[in-house]
C-alpha cells in the first residue's frame, strides 16, 4: 500500500473503530456483544496458535537453556567439587584406619620386646640411581633419634638409621646388599649373619655347618653391643630354602623377610632397648594344625574274625558247610 492521504485516513479510521470496540467490550463485561465473535475467532484460530506455539517453543526453550546455562554450569561444578571432597574424605578415612592398624601392630611388637620406640612415617624413598634401598622418615635429632638405631614395624625388622637431620632421617633397609645383621634361629638358638639381596630373600650364614635347620624355621636379631645398631629379638623372617653344607664350616639358608619393604608407612625407631634379651618371645605363636579323625568303616570285621554288628555273614565252625536259610513250602 502506498503512503497516500487516503491510506492514512483509513488507518486512523481503523484505529478509532478498534478503540471503540475495545471500550464497548470492556464496559459490556460478560454480556459484551463481542463475546460470541471472540469465541468464534478463538475456535477458528486456536489450532493455528497451538501449531505455531509448538514450532516456536523449542526455540524459546533453547533461548532459556542458553540463558540458564551459566547457572547450570556452576551447579555442575559445585556438585563435582563436593563429590571430589567426599572421595577425599573417604580415602583419608581408609588411610587413617590402615595407619591405626599398623600402629597397633607396632605397639604390640614393641610391648612384647620391651622396646621404647619413637613412631615415624615414611615420607620418601631413596633415589633409584643410588642402587641402595633406603627411605626417609619424618623424625630426626629433634625427636631424640641418633645414628645406628634399630628401625622396626608391626611385622619385624625394617633396617637401621644411617643419617640423622633435625626433622628427618635416612634408614638403610634390611634388604639392601650392604645390610648385614646378626641373627638367632628360633628354638635351636643357632647364630648366623643375614645379608640383604634386594628383591630376593636374605642370605643367612649359620656359624655351625651341622646346624639342624628346616624350611619354615624363623629368625630373629641376635643383638649388638649396647643395642647399636640392633636390639635383640626383633623378627627378621623365615627360612625358605637350605643349601647343602657339603662339609663346609658354615651352613647357608635363605630367609624371606617378614617386612614388605615396598609398602612401608608407619615405622618405629627403637630409642631404648630391652633390659633382657627377649629371644623368641616377640615372634607370634605358631598356628596349631587342625587334627581330623577318620570315620570308621561300616561292616568292617573285628579282630579274631568276629563280624561287626550289622554284618550279614555268620561265623561257622571249621568243616561246616553253609546252608540255605530260606525255607520253602512243601509240594
Amino acid at each position: 500500500m502506498r503512503d497516500t492521504k487516503e491510506s492514512r485516513l483509513l488507518l486512523v479510521l481503523l484505529v478509532v473503530v478498534a478503540l471503540a470496540l475495545i471500550t464497548v467490550d470492556i464496559r459490556g463485561g460478560e454480556n459484551s456483544p463481542l463475546d460470541r465473535p471472540r469465541r468464534a475467532a478463538q475456535s477458528a484460530f486456536g489450532p493455528v496458535e497451538n501449531a505455531v506455539s509448538g514450532v516456536v517453543d523449542p526455540v524459546g526453550n533453547a533461548v532459556d537453556a542458553v540463558r540458564d546455562s551459566g547457572h547450570d554450569s556452576s551447579t555442575i561444578k559445585r556438585l563435582q567439587r563436593e563429590n571430589t571432597e567426599l572421595k577425599q574424605q573417604l580415602g583419608s578415612k581408609d588411610t587413617t584406619r590402615a595407619r591405626a592398624q599398623e600402629l597397633d601392630k607396632l605397639l604390640k611388637v614393641a610391648g612384647a620386646g620391651q622396646y621404647t620406640v619413637k613412631g615415624a612415617q615414611v615420607i620418601a624413598i631413596g633415589a633409584a640411581q643410588g642402587f641402595s634401598w633406603t627411605v626417609t622418615i619424618d623424625s630426626g635429632s629433634n625427636d631424640g633419634l641418633k645414628r645406628d638405631m634399630t628401625v622396626i614395624n608391626g611385622d619385624g625388622l625394617v633396617g637401621r638409621v644411617t643419617t640423622v637431620g633435625r626433622s628427618t632421617s635416612t634408614v638403610l633397609l634390611a634388604n639392601d646388599p650392604d645390610f648385614t645383621v646378626g641373627t638367632r634361629l628360633e628354638g635351636s638358638q643357632e647364630i648366623g649373619f643375614s645379608s640383604g639381596q634386594g628383591n630376593r630373600p636374605m642370605r643367612d650364614q649359620l656359624l655351625d655347618g651341622k646346624a639342624d635347620v628346616h624350611r619354615g624355621d624363623r629368625v630373629v636379631t641376635f643383638g649388638s653391643e649396647a643395642d647399636k645398631p640392633f636390639v635383640p629379638g626383633v623378627p627378621v623372617g623365615k627360612v625358605v630354602s637350605v643349601e647343602p653344607s657339603a662339609g663346609n664350616l658354615t651352613k647357608t639358608v635363605e630367609v624371606q623377610p617378614f617386612v614388605g619393604f615396598t609398602k612401608l608407612d608407619v615405622v618405629g625407631v627403637v630409642v631404648v632397648g630391652p633390659r633382657t634379651d627377649p629371644r623368641d618371645s616377640v615372634l607370634p605363636p605358631r598356628p596349631t594344625p587342625s587334627h581330623t579323625t577318620k570315620p570308621k568303616a561300616k561292616n568292617s570285621p573285628t579282630p579274631g574274625g568276629t563280624p561287626s554288628p550289622g554284618s550279614s555273614d555268620t561265623a561257622l565252625p571249621p568243616g561246616t558247610k553253609p546252608t540255605n536259610s530260606t525255607t520253602t513250602s512243601g509240594d
